[in-house]
């Protein structure tokens, strides 16, 4: 399965703003964003001339942002696209839905791992159980009524413990409920965009593709 593999912290920089993709490391000093906030590159002492961006390129890097938190790829982000438009409602915020319900993204807000790298991880090392079946496609639509459990590997390795001690500080959002002695989660209702708080615009990803 494709992902990006290079520096996840360039990432940050990039964009001008932390995207929280290393998990705690991005809240302490060791922060590449808190150290070097200006983007990866030849820096303006060097001779690099500050250009005018333009609208398209500001949408662009609206698009880019949110495929960087999410950890997807342009052409299954194109397809998240293609089925927010299909579905009623404003699309927009129907992508950011869609977005949240991805199983790899709910592990991640259940406070079962740091970052959704490490979410990914652990779906695709099979340590979850999506309603009581293994399943290892991060990619995999968590709905309504699901539950989310970890799965007798899941149980036996060292992760849970960890997880289950740090797991306390961590807020959960309002859409999801956990059960934090026995490690299991279920979604209860439709994720709630503005307890998102993307660091990204929505409607301007959608501009961006409409033209």
């Amino acid at each position: 399965m494709a992902r990006y593999t290079g520096a996840v912290c360039r990432l940050c920089r990039r964009y001008g703003d932390k995207l929280y993709l290393k998990g705690d490391r991005c809240m302490g000093p060791k922060c590449a964003f808190e150290r070097r906030p200006n983007p990866p590159g030849q820096t303006k002492k060097f001779g690099m001339r500050r250009r005018r961006v333009s609208d398209r390129a500001l949408q662009l890097q609206q698009k880019q942002r949110a495929r960087a938190t999410y950890g997807i790829l342009e052409k299954q982000f194109r397809r998240y696209y293609k089925e927010a438009i299909r579905r009623s409602g404003v699309t927009g915020d129907t992508l950011v839905r869609l977005l949240e319900g991805r199983l790899d993204n709910v592990v991640f807000r259940l406070g079962f791992a740091d970052s959704r790298a490490q979410a990914r991880q652990i779906v695709r090392h099979g340590h979850i159980n999506l309603n009581g079946r293994l399943t290892d496609i991060p990619s995999c639509a968590a709905k309504i009524g699901d539950e989310i459990t970890w799965s007798e590997k899941g149980k036996r390795s060292e992760l849970i413990k960890i997880m289950q001690e740090t797991m306390q500080g961590k807020e959960i959002p309002d859409w999801l409920g956990v059960d934090s002695a026995t490690m299991a989660g279920r979604v209860i209702a439709q994720p709630d965009v503005a307890q998102v708080g993307a660091k990204f615009d929505p409607a301007v990803i959608v501009e961006f593709y409409s033209r």
